[in-house]
């Protein structure tokens, strides 16, 4: 497993945005999504005097970002949670506040570069797309077992998927004679139930398919919807947060969560807004932050990233 191949997106960015958070001695800082710990590494490089807590729910990441971190001995202590359990995580550890969360989304470099994982569309694979494979139903379950009305919903919502239903319907007629089991048969069922209009745009066309499939595997929106306003709540007063995101569902969520934080909770129309009815929050970008040009020549990954952040300038009111 070379290291070298994995390019942490939007690097600088994050660890600009994080900056003013992660300087004093002793603050914690924690990567929510550890992956192959490209982000983790440049914190603890970055802010030596920072303690780092690192999650991840794929055990391999775990050994493998654990044999990265290692020269940083006690600075890093690596979890294996899904990252709505942060606050249980925390708990454990006796850290009620910390300075500076970090989320990365979506699916790991090496989860994609395995092909055995079946995340990638453009290689054939068993039907997995688990991000922790000791755990719940495969991606081919999924396909052999839910009912078509579940799956159009689930490529219509996750993939936005305009034509669920026609894909959901040859997917049903094909299980009928065999169950899923590997990643090509279905990329040629997906080639050939759509038209031809809509096979010339968008990349692959099983792109969103896959996409689909894979949040509804891991739960991956449901567990975000816990885990970002989780995270907030466990920023210190002066604490920072930076969420990259990949797809516009988790951008549209994680917007809406840090819009609800920078808002005031008064009635319109109070001529003073009282203290706990103050915003919580304050935005950190305008919009969503893209990479550069210049990244996503060099890291095509990077491309669809949308980077979002905030500061936590006042304490939940009691």
């Amino acid at each position: 497993m070379s290291k070298s191949r994995h390019v942490p997106v939007m690097l600088r960015q994050c660890l600009d945005m994080l900056a003013p958070a992660l300087a004093e001695p002793g603050a914690v800082v924690v990567d929510c999504t550890l992956g192959l710990g490209g982000h983790s590494e440049a914190l603890l490089t970055r802010f030596p005097e920072a303690r780092l807590v690192a999650l991840d729910r794929d055990k391999e990441a775990l050994r493998l970002s654990g044999e990265r971190l290692a020269p940083f001995g006690e600075r890093a202590t690596l979890v294996h949670a899904v990252y709505d359990e942060l606050p249980a995580v925390l708990g454990r550890l006796g850290l009620p506040r910390v300075q500076g969360v970090l989320f990365d989304l979506g699916v790991s470099s090496m989860q994609l570069d395995e092909a055995e994982r079946g995340f990638a569309y453009a290689q054939d694979a068993p039907l997995d797309m688990r991000m922790d494979q000791t755990t719940g139903v495969s991606a081919a379950e999924v396909l052999n077992t839910y009912p078509a009305g579940e799956l159009v919903r689930i490529l219509r919502a996750y993939g936005e998927e305009k034509q669920a239903k026609r894909i959901v319907s040859a997917i049903v007629r094909e299980r009928e004679k065999e169950p899923f089991s590997t990643s090509a048969r279905l990329v040629e069922l997906i080639r050939d139930a759509l038209p031809q209009a809509a096979k010339r745009t968008g990349g692959n066309p099983a792109k969103r398919t896959f996409q689909a499939l894979r949040i509804e595997v891991n739960g991956e929106l449901a567990v975000l919807e816990r885990a970002i306003p989780a995270a907030v709540k466990a920023l210190a007063v002066g604490g920072r947060i930076a969420v990259l995101s990949y797809h516009s569902l988790e951008d549209r969520l994680v917007k809406q969560v840090f819009a609800a934080g920078a808002a005031t909770t008064a009635p319109p129309g109070l001529p003073v807004v009282p203290e706990h009815h103050q915003p919580r929050l304050k935005l950190l970008t305008r919009g969503a932050e893209l990479p550069s040009e210049e990244e996503v020549a060099e890291n095509r990954r990077a491309a669809p990233a949308r980077l979002r952040g905030a500061e936590r300038i006042r304490e939940d009111a009691e």
